[in-house]
């Protein structure tokens, strides 16, 4: 493929009840960039996300994952390429062991059963959940179903990595894990969360998108240093770039 790139050209989507998620949508991601898709909820971030690994089919417009527009014919093709984490594990998780959640990706790619073995190894270490390969997953926290969703895409090796809120439900070592995860990742990384903290340490560029559309596209330090673009997308700059609250209160006047 063409280095991998990511492309969007004036899509459009809607589902069947006639509501428009999408409106003329472009962009190109390029090989090796880290991008995030921020908005409020509604903006259209995981219908976006949807399009790009052929989960939901464009109304208009077209995707593109290098040298394949994204359409049914293509989708093996797409697949081996582009790796999606869902926001909700659970639509990911359904065989009766984590083992064997993680290696059901590399085997219907025809990867070896001794190659399987060591990339769901690999995968589940990654995530920080070798400890897990027995378990059933609807034994799993919240937490640990969404390490072990993110290592079913690891274990098939993607060029292109695509998360939907990849820290939502996780406590504070997990997330710095999956932090750590995506900075650590070489290839492209595209990814929506509410996390803007998140957001300003891995991304170094960022699509803004409101009511299905996008109002901005440029460097983190751009979008996040535009407090007029963020309020009116019903968004705030990261808590790191805002005011401490206890150091901005002013200090009693002493009585002596």
């Amino acid at each position: 493929m063409s280095h991998h790139i990511v492309a969007a050209d004036r899509l459009s989507f809607s589902y069947p009840d006639g509501t428009s998620a999408l409106r003329s949508v472009s962009f190109t991601i390029h090989h090796g960039e880290s991008v995030a898709v921020i908005g409020a909820n509604g903006a259209g971030k995981s219908t976006l996300l949807q399009q790009l690994n052929g989960y939901l089919i464009p109304t208009s417009g077209q995707v593109r994952i290098g040298d394949f527009p994204v359409t049914a014919k293509t989708l093996h093709d797409v697949r081996r390429t582009v790796g999606m984490v869902f926001q909700d594990p659970d639509d990911q998780l359904f065989m009766p062991t984590v083992f064997d959640d993680v290696a059901f990706g590399p085997l219907n790619l025809g990867v070896t059963p001794e190659d399987v073995e060591s990339r769901v190894s690999a995968a589940l270490q990654a995530v920080g959940a070798g400890h897990l390969a027995a378990k059933p997953p609807y034994r799993l926290s919240c937490g640990e179903k969404k390490r072990v969703a993110i290592a079913t895409v690891l274990a098939m090796d993607p060029a292109i990595l695509v998360m939907d809120e990849p820290t939502a439900g996780l406590d504070p070592f997990s997330r710095r894990e999956v932090i750590k995860l995506l900075k650590e990742f070489s290839h492209t990384r595209i990814i929506t969360s509410h996390d803007l903290d998140m957001v300003a340490e891995v991304c170094n560029r960022v699509i803004v998108m409101h009511a299905g559309e996008i109002w901005a596209d440029g460097t983190t330090e751009e979008i996040f240093a535009d407090a007029g673009l963020l309020a009116s997308c019903r968004l705030e700059p990261p808590l790191s770039m805002q005011n401490c609250v206890v150091c901005s209160r002013r200090r009693p006047v002493s009585a002596d």
